[in-house]
Protein backbone atom coordinates (compact mmCIF):
# COMPACT_ATOMS: atom_id res chain seq x y z
CA UNK A 1 0.00 0.00 0.00
CA UNK A 2 1.47 3.32 -1.08
CA UNK A 3 -0.10 6.54 0.18
CA UNK A 4 0.69 9.39 -2.18
CA UNK A 5 -0.65 12.85 -1.33
CA UNK A 6 1.50 14.72 -3.81
CA UNK A 7 -0.30 17.87 -4.96
CA UNK A 8 -2.69 17.90 -2.00
CA UNK A 9 -2.82 20.74 0.53
CA UNK A 10 -3.62 19.94 4.14
CA UNK A 11 -4.44 21.86 7.29
CA UNK A 12 -3.94 20.28 10.71
CA UNK A 13 -5.25 22.42 13.54
CA UNK A 14 -3.49 22.39 16.89
CA UNK A 15 -0.47 20.76 15.27
CA UNK A 16 2.56 22.36 16.89
CA UNK A 17 2.91 19.29 19.14
CA UNK A 18 1.31 16.00 20.14
CA UNK A 19 -1.04 14.02 17.93
CA UNK A 20 -1.56 17.02 15.66
CA UNK A 21 2.15 17.34 14.95
CA UNK A 22 2.43 13.62 14.23
CA UNK A 23 -0.46 13.87 11.76
CA UNK A 24 1.04 16.92 10.06
CA UNK A 25 4.39 15.17 9.79
CA UNK A 26 2.79 12.02 8.41
CA UNK A 27 0.84 13.95 5.77
CA UNK A 28 3.99 15.80 4.74
CA UNK A 29 5.93 12.54 4.47
CA UNK A 30 3.18 11.28 2.14
CA UNK A 31 3.76 14.29 -0.12
CA UNK A 32 1.14 16.81 0.99
CA UNK A 33 1.85 20.49 1.48
CA UNK A 34 0.94 20.97 5.13
CA UNK A 35 -0.10 24.04 7.10
CA UNK A 36 0.80 23.74 10.78
CA UNK A 37 -1.42 25.65 13.19
CA UNK A 38 -1.08 26.73 16.80
CA UNK A 39 -1.35 29.87 18.90
CA UNK A 40 2.37 30.38 19.54
CA UNK A 41 4.50 31.81 16.73
CA UNK A 42 7.61 30.20 18.21
CA UNK A 43 6.11 26.73 18.60
CA UNK A 44 4.56 26.81 15.13
CA UNK A 45 7.88 27.88 13.59
CA UNK A 46 9.68 25.10 15.45
CA UNK A 47 7.17 22.51 14.23
CA UNK A 48 7.45 23.72 10.64
CA UNK A 49 11.24 23.48 10.84
CA UNK A 50 11.01 19.91 12.18
CA UNK A 51 8.69 18.86 9.35
CA UNK A 52 10.64 20.67 6.65
CA UNK A 53 9.77 20.45 2.98
CA UNK A 54 6.84 22.53 1.83
CA UNK A 55 5.29 22.92 5.29
CA UNK A 56 4.28 26.38 6.43
CA UNK A 57 2.76 27.75 9.59
CA UNK A 58 -0.22 29.83 10.68
CA UNK A 59 -0.11 30.99 14.29
CA UNK A 60 -3.80 31.74 14.80
CA UNK A 61 -6.19 31.04 17.68
CA UNK A 62 -8.90 28.94 16.07
CA UNK A 63 -10.92 28.82 19.27
CA UNK A 64 -12.54 32.10 18.21
CA UNK A 65 -14.68 33.15 15.27
CA UNK A 66 -12.19 35.92 14.51
CA UNK A 67 -9.33 33.45 14.36
CA UNK A 68 -11.22 31.16 11.99
CA UNK A 69 -12.02 34.10 9.71
CA UNK A 70 -8.37 35.17 9.70
CA UNK A 71 -7.22 31.70 8.72
CA UNK A 72 -9.77 31.38 5.91
CA UNK A 73 -8.74 34.78 4.58
CA UNK A 74 -5.10 33.71 4.55
CA UNK A 75 -5.71 30.14 3.35
CA UNK A 76 -8.91 30.02 1.29
CA UNK A 77 -8.78 26.37 0.19
CA UNK A 78 -7.55 22.97 1.37
CA UNK A 79 -7.93 19.44 0.06
CA UNK A 80 -7.56 17.94 3.53
CA UNK A 81 -8.59 19.44 6.86
CA UNK A 82 -7.83 17.67 10.14
CA UNK A 83 -9.70 19.22 13.06
CA UNK A 84 -7.31 18.18 15.79
CA UNK A 85 -7.45 21.28 18.00
CA UNK A 86 -8.72 20.40 21.45
CA UNK A 87 -8.28 20.81 25.18
CA UNK A 88 -9.04 18.70 28.24
CA UNK A 89 -9.24 19.63 31.88
CA UNK A 90 -10.15 17.24 34.70
CA UNK A 91 -12.84 18.87 36.83
CA UNK A 92 -15.71 17.52 38.88
CA UNK A 93 -19.09 18.23 37.33
CA UNK A 94 -20.34 20.21 40.34
CA UNK A 95 -17.23 22.39 40.33
CA UNK A 96 -17.17 22.99 36.57
CA UNK A 97 -18.57 26.43 35.81
CA UNK A 98 -19.99 27.82 32.58
CA UNK A 99 -16.64 29.28 31.55
CA UNK A 100 -15.04 25.82 31.44
CA UNK A 101 -17.98 24.41 29.49
CA UNK A 102 -17.95 27.35 27.07
CA UNK A 103 -14.19 27.10 26.53
CA UNK A 104 -14.33 23.37 25.75
CA UNK A 105 -17.26 23.90 23.40
CA UNK A 106 -15.60 26.81 21.58
CA UNK A 107 -12.28 25.04 21.10
CA UNK A 108 -13.26 21.38 20.76
CA UNK A 109 -16.44 21.80 18.72
CA UNK A 110 -16.96 25.24 17.20
CA UNK A 111 -13.46 25.44 15.72
CA UNK A 112 -14.34 22.42 13.59
CA UNK A 113 -17.82 23.71 12.79
CA UNK A 114 -16.40 26.96 11.41
CA UNK A 115 -13.71 25.31 9.32
CA UNK A 116 -16.17 22.76 7.92
CA UNK A 117 -18.49 25.58 6.92
CA UNK A 118 -15.60 27.40 5.26
CA UNK A 119 -13.76 24.60 3.47
CA UNK A 120 -16.25 21.85 2.59
CA UNK A 121 -18.00 23.78 -0.22
CA UNK A 122 -14.70 24.24 -2.05
CA UNK A 123 -13.86 20.57 -1.68
CA UNK A 124 -17.26 19.66 -3.12
CA UNK A 125 -16.80 22.05 -6.05
CA UNK A 126 -13.47 20.37 -6.86
CA UNK A 127 -14.99 16.90 -6.47
CA UNK A 128 -12.54 15.66 -3.83
CA UNK A 129 -11.77 16.32 -0.21
CA UNK A 130 -11.11 14.85 3.20
CA UNK A 131 -12.27 16.27 6.51
CA UNK A 132 -11.33 14.58 9.77
CA UNK A 133 -12.33 15.28 13.35
CA UNK A 134 -10.27 14.08 16.28
CA UNK A 135 -12.79 12.67 18.69
CA UNK A 136 -11.82 10.44 21.60
CA UNK A 137 -12.79 7.19 23.27
CA UNK A 138 -14.21 9.61 25.86
CA UNK A 139 -16.95 10.37 23.34
CA UNK A 140 -18.44 6.99 24.30
CA UNK A 141 -16.81 6.29 27.66
CA UNK A 142 -17.72 9.64 29.21
CA UNK A 143 -15.17 10.20 32.00
CA UNK A 144 -16.77 11.03 35.33
CA UNK A 145 -14.04 13.56 36.07
CA UNK A 146 -14.31 15.29 32.66
CA UNK A 147 -17.96 15.17 31.66
CA UNK A 148 -17.62 18.49 29.85
CA UNK A 149 -14.78 17.07 27.73
CA UNK A 150 -16.64 13.85 26.94
CA UNK A 151 -19.72 15.79 25.83
CA UNK A 152 -17.61 17.93 23.49
CA UNK A 153 -16.07 14.82 21.93
CA UNK A 154 -19.44 13.15 21.48
CA UNK A 155 -20.45 16.31 19.62
CA UNK A 156 -17.41 16.00 17.33
CA UNK A 157 -18.38 12.45 16.40
CA UNK A 158 -21.96 13.52 15.71
CA UNK A 159 -20.78 16.49 13.68
CA UNK A 160 -18.60 14.29 11.49
CA UNK A 161 -21.41 11.82 10.89
CA UNK A 162 -23.89 14.54 9.99
CA UNK A 163 -21.46 16.29 7.66
CA UNK A 164 -20.68 13.01 5.91
CA UNK A 165 -24.38 12.71 5.08
CA UNK A 166 -24.52 16.34 3.99
CA UNK A 167 -21.58 15.81 1.60
CA UNK A 168 -22.99 12.61 0.08
CA UNK A 169 -22.19 12.23 -3.61
CA UNK A 170 -19.63 15.04 -3.74
CA UNK A 171 -16.41 13.03 -3.56
CA UNK A 172 -15.75 14.46 -0.10
CA UNK A 173 -15.50 12.15 2.91
CA UNK A 174 -15.90 13.15 6.55
CA UNK A 175 -14.83 10.91 9.41
CA UNK A 176 -13.87 11.04 13.06
CA UNK A 177 -10.94 9.30 14.72
CA UNK A 178 -11.17 8.12 18.31
CA UNK A 179 -7.82 7.92 20.07
CA UNK A 180 -7.55 6.39 23.49
CA UNK A 181 -4.90 7.42 26.01
CA UNK A 182 -1.95 8.61 23.93
CA UNK A 183 1.55 9.68 24.96
CA UNK A 184 1.25 13.29 23.85
CA UNK A 185 2.87 16.20 25.63
CA UNK A 186 -0.38 16.86 27.48
CA UNK A 187 -0.53 13.34 28.86
CA UNK A 188 3.17 13.47 29.70
CA UNK A 189 2.51 16.59 31.78
CA UNK A 190 -0.31 14.79 33.58
CA UNK A 191 2.07 11.93 34.43
CA UNK A 192 4.98 14.11 35.52
CA UNK A 193 4.72 13.19 39.21
CA UNK A 194 5.02 9.47 38.45
CA UNK A 195 8.00 10.13 36.20
CA UNK A 196 9.62 12.29 38.89
CA UNK A 197 9.22 9.35 41.28
CA UNK A 198 11.48 7.24 39.06
CA UNK A 199 9.24 5.62 36.45
CA UNK A 200 9.78 5.97 32.73
CA UNK A 201 7.06 7.80 30.82
CA UNK A 202 6.03 4.52 29.19
CA UNK A 203 5.77 2.79 32.59
CA UNK A 204 3.76 5.67 34.04
CA UNK A 205 1.50 5.62 31.01
CA UNK A 206 0.90 1.89 31.28
CA UNK A 207 0.09 2.23 34.98
CA UNK A 208 -2.39 5.01 34.19
CA UNK A 209 -4.12 2.93 31.52
CA UNK A 210 -4.39 -0.12 33.77
CA UNK A 211 -5.81 1.98 36.61
CA UNK A 212 -8.12 4.33 34.69
CA UNK A 213 -8.83 2.51 31.40
CA UNK A 214 -8.84 -1.13 32.54
CA UNK A 215 -10.78 -2.26 29.45
CA UNK A 216 -7.75 -1.43 27.29
CA UNK A 217 -6.65 -4.47 25.37
CA UNK A 218 -3.14 -3.25 24.62
CA UNK A 219 -2.69 -2.18 28.29
CA UNK A 220 -0.62 0.86 27.39
CA UNK A 221 -1.07 4.30 25.85
CA UNK A 222 -0.76 4.61 22.09
CA UNK A 223 2.10 6.50 20.52
CA UNK A 224 1.18 9.65 18.64
CA UNK A 225 2.47 8.05 15.44
CA UNK A 226 -0.02 5.19 15.82
CA UNK A 227 -2.90 7.66 15.79
CA UNK A 228 -1.33 9.61 12.94
CA UNK A 229 -1.09 6.49 10.78
CA UNK A 230 -4.87 6.15 10.83
CA UNK A 231 -5.35 9.83 10.01
CA UNK A 232 -2.96 9.73 7.05
CA UNK A 233 -4.71 6.72 5.58
CA UNK A 234 -8.18 8.22 6.01
CA UNK A 235 -6.92 11.45 4.39
CA UNK A 236 -5.76 9.55 1.32
CA UNK A 237 -7.49 8.52 -1.91
CA UNK A 238 -7.22 4.90 -0.73
CA UNK A 239 -9.96 5.53 1.86
CA UNK A 240 -12.57 6.64 -0.66
CA UNK A 241 -15.23 4.20 0.60
CA UNK A 242 -14.89 5.23 4.25
CA UNK A 243 -17.11 8.11 5.32
CA UNK A 244 -19.33 8.86 8.28
CA UNK A 245 -17.23 6.49 10.36
CA UNK A 246 -15.94 6.79 13.93
CA UNK A 247 -12.59 5.05 13.62
CA UNK A 248 -11.08 3.75 16.82
CA UNK A 249 -7.37 3.95 17.67
CA UNK A 250 -8.15 3.37 21.31
CA UNK A 251 -6.27 0.19 22.06
CA UNK A 252 -9.58 -1.59 22.58
CA UNK A 253 -10.74 0.64 25.45
CA UNK A 254 -14.28 1.00 24.08
CA UNK A 255 -15.87 -2.30 25.03
CA UNK A 256 -18.18 -3.04 22.16
CA UNK A 257 -17.66 -4.70 18.79
CA UNK A 258 -19.37 -2.25 16.41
Amino acid sequence: MIIDLTGKTALVTGSSEGIGFAIAQGLAQAGATVVVNGRSEAKVAEAVARIGGAARGRAIDLGTAEGAAALVAAEPAFDIVVNNLGIFQPSDFFETDDDVWDRHWAINVMSGVRLARAYLPGMAARGWGRMLFLGSESAFNIPADMIHYGVSKTADVSLARGLAKRMAGTGVTVNSILPGPTLSEGVAAMLKDAVAAGKTLEEAGADFVKAHRPSSIIQRPARVEEVANMAVYIASPLASATTGAALRVDGGVIDFIV
